[in-house]
């Protein structure tokens, strides 16, 4: 912070052998900028008001202004100056006399940090030219009229993100005149995928409209047979959120001479998202208990955490995957990188990264829970954020996986990416970062094997198909959904998945073989199973069908597993054993029924309602093994949002939230929560109690201040009960 006379001499940093200035990683620190810098003795008779002053500066920085307009930083919530790199902007200066250019010399300065160096980009000095070069720094007068001169600014492409201080330096024969420190002139200057020079460029207007501009989004969750949505409130551009952004970065220590770069950007910052390691933004919590906090579920947006974490300073709990990537894509969009929300179905979290999730079965066919430490997830949210990547062979830049879940160490601390998708798809997992982690989330194959008693093991069944089998993310202007399997995999059974396989196998993947292991499967039936798609809270069935294909008639002996799971596919219990023998006569197929009653599963049941069902069944004559697993969710049921009065801007209106109990008991201690960026700020509201099949209603009262189309999003949470969600999409109307 800027020092007075007296302390100077305190606050000296302390002497370090290594470096000749402290690490300059703050963007919140500043120096002490002399207003006059003299060039030596000053004569008695100088006085620095016969020289050109500067009287005031005007930054154009409203929202409906030239700056703002242009740079298409608008709508963010924040009354300085904001523009993006690589594109001219205008100030205007006004001085005590009319400016001479013959005889009168002044130049900009833009400072960062408490060390600025010029070599470091924190200190920029910009002397006013006749031409602007594209993508460098530079000025030129554009418009002269009295006192006033109006420049046009040049920001360099590659320059630092984040927020500058500006001084206007007047050249006198003794001495060089400044303004003094004002922080209504600060401007921050962020990354800009409008410009071409620019390493976030993206070509693509109605992308960069989605990927930068959209401040709500969707995410993806359910599991591959039930894709389920909800929407997440980015709200990059409400009010503070951009300076806690960027103190994220100085929470990371990340250098700011290092800050024009996306790569190392989005590598400190995959790992400040989340608390292991570095107290960063979001606790993770998947255990079901979420004392003193709020439950992942709960969070509608990015918009509080980030507001909480930079307040506090502390870990916001709790968090699950989605809440890492939603306020990660906060993050990014916030900065100026395009960025988007992936889901990946079934997704491996592979212990001992061999390319195969390994589940052990006992011998009668059960899994055995405690030898099977892999799993998979019902879904798995990340991050792909836009950019050119020069420090690997051309070809790879473009998306690349970021992941703030704490999931592996990478380097000693809990981050990943970025990683190139293209480079994934290819199996070029050699190239930076943690690509081989990302290659095994969507590529391994399920091995199911039993132990016999000598100690050999027999693998029962390779599933290749099953992770990573489908990859989505919102579509471009719109809520749907689009698959992206293909950008991640080459179709299974091609000719270039089982080359991409090879070239990550070459590169240090570990596949392990099946060489030593004996696998010989029945081939001559087919088991397969359906679950009944069921409402919370009701019964339904599980169907189990054989065809055999043979001439021959089999018995099967056939055990069915429920369990239910995290959405991580780690289980919490085992709800439902069901045994039974099946007569399977020669080329034909037949069917089982298998009740799952509501009393059975209420009681244990987790937020996202998953769960888990294994089937295996042992051919009494071949001794053989079918074995197969689905994870399956209920259907939760969702709240209502409606509006009453004018949708217009200014005025105020209506938000009514109504939820009805389907549960067969009273739900207690509910807490509701709404948002919607541009509307309203998010309000919560507690309810003691619920009860069966009764309707809860509340309206609360708002005043929308941006026009244009909205979104309303609403959840509600207990214990019995997560994962409810609501939303309305309305168009606010200009006054």
């Amino acid at each position: 912070m800027s020092e007075t006379t007296s302390t100077r001499e305190e606050k000296k940093p302390p002497l370090n052998g290594r470096r000749a200035l402290p690490a300059n990683n703050s963007n919140d620190e500043e120096n002490e900028v002399p207003e006059v810098d003299p060039f030596g003795l000053i004569p008695r008779g100088f006085n620095p008001k016969d020289y050109l002053r500067v009287v005031d500066i005007y930054m154009f920085k409203d929202p409906h202004e030239i700056n703002k307009q242009q740079h298409h930083t608008d709508k963010y919530y924040n009354p300085k100056l904001i523009v993006r790199r690589g594109q001219p902007f205008q100030i205007q200066i006004d001085f005590n006399r009319p400016y001479r250019p013959e005889t009168d010399q002044f130049w900009l300065e833009y400072l960062m940090g408490r060390y600025p160096q010029q070599n470091k980009g924190t200190y920029i000095p910009i002397i006013v030219g006749n031409v602007l070069k594209p993508g460098e720094w530079g000025a030129k007068i554009i418009h002269r009229e009295n006192n006033s001169i109006r420049l046009s600014i040049m920001s360099s492409a590659t320059c630092i993100i984040g927020k500058f201080r500006l001084y206007v330096a007047v050249w006198t024969p003794f001495a060089i005149l400044r303004t003094r420190r004002n922080p209504a002139t600060d401007t921050y200057i962020l990354f800009n995928p409008w410009c071409q020079k620019d390493a976030v460029y993206l070509d693509d207007e109605k992308e960069r409209e989605e990927y930068v501009l959209n401040d709500v989004g969707i995410v993806f969750h359910g599991n591959v047979e039930d894709v389920k949505s909800r929407s997440w409130s980015y709200g990059q551009f409400e009010e503070n959120i951009l300076d806690a952004c960027l103190f994220l970065m100085d929470k990371a220590e990340l250098e700011l001479s290092g800050r024009g770069n996306p790569i190392k950007i989005c590598r400190v910052a995959s790992a400040v998202i989340n608390s292991r390691d570095d107290n960063g933004v979001i606790a993770g919590s998947w255990n079901n208990s979420y004392d003193y906090g709020v439950a992942p579920s709960a969070w509608t947006g990015s918009v509080d955490i980030l507001l909480e974490y930079y307040s506090s300073k502390q870990p916001v709990r709790y968090g699950q995957c989605w809440v890492f990537a939603g306020v990660f894509n906060t993050f990014l969009r916030c900065l100026g990188i395009p960025a988007r929300l992936i889901t990946n179905y079934s997704s491996a979290h592979d212990n001992n990264a061999n390319l195969r999730l390994d589940f052990f079965l006992d011998e009668e066919g059960k899994v055995d829970t405690k030898l099977t430490k892999d799993s998979v997830w019902n879904y798995h949210c990340w991050n792909e954020a836009w950019m050119t990547r020069p420090d690997l062979p051309v070809g790879f830049g473009g998306w690349q996986v970021v992941d703030g879940t704490p999931q592996e160490t990478s380097d000693g601390m809990y981050r990943c990416g970025p990683a190139s998708v293209q480079a994934i798809k290819h199996g070029h997992v050699c190239f930076q970062f943690d690509a081989p982690f990302v290659y095994a989330e969507v590529n391994s194959d399920i091995v199911f094997s039993r132990m016999e008693k000598n100690g050999t093991q027999v693998i029962e069944k390779i599933d290749t198909t099953h992770i990573g089998q489908l990859i989505v993310t919102k579509e471009v202007g719109g809520d749907g959904m689009v698959e992206i399997t293909e950008e991640y995999k080459f179709r299974e059974g091609s000719d270039e998945e089982r080359l991409a396989l090879e070239t990550a196998v070459m590169y240090g993947v570990k596949k392990q073989t099946t060489r030593d292991t004996t696998y010989q499967p029945q081939t001559d039936i087919d088991m397969d199973f359906q679950v009944q798609k069921a409402v919370l809270g009701n019964d339904f069935k599980v169907t189990i069908t054989f065809r055999n294909r043979s001439h021959n008639s089999y018995t099967a002996t056939t055990y069915l597993s429920g369990n239910i799971v995290f959405y991580t596919g780690v289980p919490k219990s085992e709800f439902k054993k069901h045994s039974f023998s099946a007569k399977l006569e020669p080329s034909s197929s037949s069917s089982f029924d298998v009740v799952i009653k509501s009393s059975e599963y209420m009681s244990d049941l987790l937020e996202q309602a998953s769960f888990h069902f294994f089937v295996t069944a042992r051919i009494n004559e071949t001794g053989k093994i079918l074995a197969m697993q689905k994870a399956t969710i209920l259907e939760i049921p969702t709240l209502r949002i409606k509006t009453k009065g004018e949708l217009v801007a200014g005025k105020e209106m209506s938000v009514i939230v109504e939820f009805t109990n389907p549960l067969k008991q009273t739900l207690e201690n509910v807490t509701l929560r709404l948002e919607g960026p541009g509307v309203l700020r998010t309000i919560k509201k507690e309810f003691r109690s619920i009860p069966m099949n009764s309707t809860l209603t509340w309206e609360v009262k708002c005043i929308p201040m941006r026009p244009g189309l909205r979104k309303l999003i609403a959840s509600l949470n207990c214990d019995a009960l997560r994962h409810v969600y609501g939303e309305l999409n309305v168009q606010i109307q200009k006054p």
